[in-house]
């Protein structure tokens, strides 16, 4: 059954040949969020007989599904600047081209990590006074979830390159998910305002000093899964080495739970017993559900998912875009942080 929250149709444009199951997959995310919403409209960017040979296994809405042909594809191995000029019919390029252009609301794609960041900030641009934009995935939490920003954006960053993540997260979770002044702590390796590398010792006052923000100070990397903040603050480097980390961890562990239910026939009889609250525990933990991540601080929205994603993922990443619309995001980062920024400038 098809759920609408209004007549104008939110269009995201989706790279049909990105990721290691394209193009089924993302045909088929597109496909069952449209099923489910009737306030979207997908364009389809890749190989057009490729990608309507999908389409063909599928019924749907056929004007909520338009195909956009891109001949070529950028992979993961070209290196990304020479990809995104010399590609200029690839999928990636000509999705964020109709974003630049205003043909689409968003972009998303399980391509080319490298490829995705190049482009969102060489063709769909930064928005003015923002000056870097950070990649920021959901992370799942003992709480429910937490903004992880930066996880593979800004390697080198500083001091106020983060403190503009952290206020951005803040926009993010305050009207995305619903978090009420949203608690933000920076990475650190300990509780006391004065460890940490240089970096997080130049940060740490600075976030101290924000009253647009509720900075409850450092986080140690044990208390991330715990939800002790709702917003994480670190540079790409620390960030993305927590994030698969995390990624690992949780599949390993799922993998060693299931191989020792299976491991002898009381264990089996236990675990049936057990698998209800099994399944939604680790339901908790499953990333999938909550979409890609936003590559916030962009004149439009560039959403990246990760590379071995599968329909839900993609179907997930869909939604979030509309929400990241209809609650105007880039607005209320231009409003909250560049303002604020010019007026203090003045």
């Amino acid at each position: 059954m098809q759920q609408s929250s209004g007549a104008v149709r939110t269009r995201i444009v989706l790279d049909a040949m990105g990721g290691d199951y394209a193009p089924a997959e993302p045909v088929k995310g597109a496909v069952d969020a449209v099923n489910a919403r009737s306030d979207i409209q997908v364009l389809l960017v890749g190989q057009e007989d490729v990608v309507r040979e999908e389409l063909a296994k599928y019924t749907y809405p056929e004007d909520q599904i338009q195909v956009v042909h891109a001949e070529e594809v950028i992979e993961t191995a070209e290196p990304p600047v020479n990809a995104i000029r010399r590609k200029k019919q690839s999928s990636i390029v000509i999705g964020m081209n109709m974003v630049k252009q205003k043909e689409a609301d968003a972009f998303v794609s399980a391509g080319s990590s490298g490829a995705i960041l190049v482009g969102g900030q060489v063709i769909v641009g930064r928005i003015k006074g923002i000056e870097r934009p950070p990649l920021a995935p959901l992370i799942p939490t003992e709480k429910g979830v937490s903004l992880l920003i930066d996880c593979g954006a800004n390697v080198d960053a500083r001091a106020s390159h983060l403190v503009q993540f952290a206020k951005m997260g803040s926009i993010y979770m305050e009207n995305v998910l619903g978090v009420k002044k949203p608690r933000v702590a920076i990475v650190n390796i300990g509780a006391e305002e004065e460890k940490g590398n240089a970096l997080v010792k130049e940060t740490f006052p600075l976030l101290k000093a924000c009253e647009d923000i509720n900075f409850v100070g450092s986080i140690e990397a044990r208390e991330i899964p715990k939800g002790e903040a709702d917003v994480i603050v670190c540079e790409a480097f620390v960030g993305n080495v927590i994030l698969k980390l995390y990624e690992g961890l949780s599949s390993t562990l799922i993998g060693a739970i299931k191989k020792g239910m299976m491991s002898t026939l009381k264990s089996k009889i236990g675990a049936a017993l057990a698998l209800p609250a099994l399944k939604s525990t680790l339901k908790t933990f499953d990333a999938t559900q909550y979409g890609g991540a936003p590559l916030l601080g962009l004149n439009g929205l560039v959403v990246k998912t990760h590379g071995s994603a599968k329909a839900k993922e993609i179907t997930n990443s869909i939604f979030q875009c509309v929400t990241f619309k209809e609650e105007d995001i880039n607005g209320k980062i231009r409003k909250n942080i560049v303002s604020s920024a010019e007026q203090e400038g003045m």
